[in-house]
């Protein structure tokens, strides 16, 4: 018996009633289990690219950086010290928001299978932070305030509102009803801008603001070990802000109603405040300015982002910006290392071929 011959035996008969039942969208409530037929197999492609992408804490090397430490000035120190501080909450919120929404009211099981795999590389980033505080804060003071800057960092604290107000959005907090079932239209309108704030100005800004500071010290030849790493947290969040884009944009297929001009006008608000609050971190890690890094070259940079992600989302750019940083343009190239010296960064698994970096910084 063929395939096709074993699925037709053992369906359901269809169509029993006279009429055709309608396909189910993306974001219809409930919780399908069976990966087939499936709906959306390039969900499950990218969950197997994922697999692909696999690495671990253990393979960075950190010893070099202790002694870069050394070497860094004050206004360095400070910077790399907000950084961490940064790094140590920042995808604990994003794996929060990826539990408590978007693997409850994305009803396709190949895309639960990549959510539970972005959730896995997560928690390996957030050992990565963790082992890097431990490596760079060895007083136990100084790494309490790191883990507590939510709290006692103001620049953090912005940053973190901002991401707290979008998941309230759908989660119930400070006066709005909790969506356990996106019944409405206005329901699947506000899991959407969550989505969007969470891909295209959390992972998609937030975090390639603090990418680009660590590729300005490996660009002074500081803290190899550190970019190492980032080079693979990079790819990752990389894949993590693409597959939402295409849930985004599968959304828009099925339901092409949800995102119209007064949707616009809100992803584009919404990023623009989350320049500000990135460019709020900005001030307070560059100080007066630092060679090669200051406040106005980051706001440039930052808006250039923002406006790939709107063109992403098919929207117009806002700000017309170009990017500053040389640097972060020669990130979009496969970092080339001598294997003697540094492990090499291209950490794919089983995998023949080249692949590239997402190009837009």
């Amino acid at each position: 018996m063929t395939a096709s011959a074993e699925n037709t035996a053992g369906a359901a008969p269809e169509n029993t009633a006279g009429t055709a039942a309608r396909r189910k969208n993306l974001l219809d409530p409930g919780f399908e289990l069976t990966l087939r037929p499936m709906r959306y197999p390039a969900f499950y492609d990218r969950y197997r690219d994922a697999i692909r992408n696999t690495w671990t804490v253990e393979e960075v090397d950190l010893h070099s950086d202790v002694a870069d430490l050394a070497r860094l000035s004050p206004g360095d120190q400070h910077l790399l010290g907000r950084l961490v501080a940064f790094f140590a909450t920042g995808d604990s919120i994003v794996a929060n928001n990826l539990v408590l929404t978007l693997y409850k009211h994305i009803n396709s099981p190949e895309a639960r299978l990549y959510l539970s795999r972005q959730l896995f590389e997560e928690a390996v980033h957030v050992q990565f932070y963790l082992t890097l505080l431990d490596t760079y804060l060895p007083d136990p003071d100084e790494r309490a305030a790191a883990f507590a800057a939510v709290e006692n960092i103001p620049s953090i604290r912005e940053k973190a509102q901002f991401c707290f107000r979008w998941m309230a959005v759908l989660e119930g907090e400070e006066g709005v009803e909790r969506l356990d079932r996106l019944e409405s239209r206005e329901d699947r309108r506000r899991f959407l801008l969550n989505l969007i704030c969470f891909a295209a100005c959390i992972e998609g800004l937030f975090f390639y603001g603090a990418f680009a500071y660590v590729y300005w010290f490996r660009s002074r030849g500081l803290l190899h070990g550190l970019a190492t790493g980032t080079n693979w947290v990079f790819r990752d969040e990389s894949m993590h802000m693409d597959f939402a884009f295409s849930v985004v944009d599968t959304v828009r297929e099925e339901e092409p109603d949800l995102f119209d001009e007064e949707m616009g006008r809100q992803v584009t608000a919404m990023l623009e405040e989350a320049v500000e609050a990135e460019l709020q971190f900005a001030r307070d890690l560059c100080g007066d300015g630092l060679p090669g890094m200051n406040t106005d070259s980051m706001r440039e940079y930052l808006r250039c982002v923002a406006d790939q992600r709107l063109r992403r989302l098919g929207l117009p750019e806002r700000f017309g910006a170009q990017n500053p940083f040389a640097f972060m343009e020669l990130q979009g190239v496969q970092e080339l290392t001598n294997f003697f010296e540094r492990r090499v960064s291209a950490y794919q698994v089983a995998v023949e071929g080249s692949v590239s970096f997402d190009d837009d910084f």
